[in-house]
């Protein structure tokens, strides 16, 4: 197990991403809280890759762009903190309460997430689906879907928490 806070029950891992929908963080933070277990938040920082793996800490890595780097990740990192406790926040009364952490890892998200769930002993990984437009499905066409390749390369489950807006409403 790494040296994440939780009181001893392995993490539900949910992966997590700036502006990222909602609906992924609230699931997984009713899912954690309801099947008392703890909810490891993990974000993959894409423009930087993986120099050496140590779950105790954060992942050292080299910036694609280390002007920017450390300023950058901290502000996303603040966004996300924000992200998650409001998810947290909006957890019914009645289903517990959810203990939660955020790791930020670097290089291919995909691979990032299996190996911190295996790290961590995680039963269940939590990703979203892509959003819609363009620019993501060119992104996805190029860097393949996370959940696809997760589903396929590894065995834990895999819950992939749909964008919830049906197609026809999606103006964006």
């Amino acid at each position: 197990m790494t040296s994440d806070p939780f009181s001893g029950t392995s993490p539900l891992l949910v992966g997590v991403a700036p502006k990222q929908h909602p609906e992924v963080l609230q699931t997984a933070a009713i899912l954690a809280a309801r099947l008392g277990r703890p909810l490891l938040c993990a974000y993959v920082d894409e423009a930087s890759y993986l120099v050496e793996w140590d779950p105790a800490r954060a992942a050292h890595r080299l910036s694609l762009h280390p002007d920017a780097d450390d300023e950058d990740i901290r502000a996303v990192a603040s966004e996300l903190r924000a992200a998650i406790e409001a998810a947290v926040a909006k957890v019914p009364a009645g289903a517990g309460r959810t203990e939660w952490t955020l790791r930020t890892l670097a290089g291919d998200p995909a691979r990032g997430l299996a190996r911190l769930a295996a790290e961590s002993d995680a039963p269940m990984i939590i990703v979203g689906t892509s959003e819609r437009g363009f620019a993501h499905r060119l992104t996805e066409a190029l860097n393949g879907s996370v959940g696809a390749w997760l589903t396929h390369h590894q065995s834990r489950p895999v819950l992939v928490v749909p964008y919830r807006m049906p197609a026809h409403e999606d103006r964006l």
